[in-house]
């Protein structure tokens, strides 16, 4: 008779273990299997340029981040400044991917805000944010010099994200 009430007791226990669990989860940490793995590859049109392309492959033998953004994101509006005083302090280049975005919006959105980025490639369908494992926007990556993914950031970075976690980062690759 005890067993009869004690299955059911177990599993209750069980399923508020798992919740407590993921409710102290930072949902900004996902594992992404492709950290420690090369960059995917991609060639895409300039935002402020379409007749010109970004290709990743010229990128390599320098340490970068990659910023996917769109001016339809509401997280990004909170990220910019951040990502503005970052690059004037130059320490890093930082390339964006303008994702799923019109043309126009997103150079709109640039000439209001500011243009941290040495330059945005158009990923107006989403096929290089897929390739990245984009879950949302925005989302930040420090690629090396071999072009090998080290670090991703899942949602808008912080003055502290990029004391603590971006710059350690990109100052050891750059060695």
């Amino acid at each position: 008779m005890r067993l009869k009430y004690l299955l059911p007791l177990a599993v209750f226990l069980g399923l508020v273990v798992l919740l407590a669990v993921g409710l102290n989860l930072n949902p900004t940490v996902v594992p992404s299997p492709l950290v420690g793995k090369p960059a995917p590859a991609f060639e895409l049109p300039r935002l402020a340029d379409p007749d010109s392309r970004l290709s990743s492959g010229s990128l390599k033998g320098q340490v970068w981040l990659l910023n996917v953004w769109a001016s339809w994101c509401i997280s990004c509006r909170q990220e910019h400044p951040v990502l503005m005083d970052l690059a004037a302090r130059r320490l890093v280049p930082i390339y964006g991917l303008n994702y799923k975005d019109r043309r126009e919006d997103a150079l709109r959105w640039l000439a209001e805000h500011g243009n941290p980025y040495v330059a945005s490639g158009h990923d107006l369908d989403g096929r290089v944010g897929m390739d990245y494992g984009v879950y949302g926007v925005p989302e930040t990556y420090v690629i090396d010099r071999e072009g090998i993914i080290r670090y991703k950031h899942i949602g808008p970075l912080t003055p502290q994200d990029v004391q603590e976690k971006i710059l350690p980062l990109v100052r050891s690759l750059q060695g």
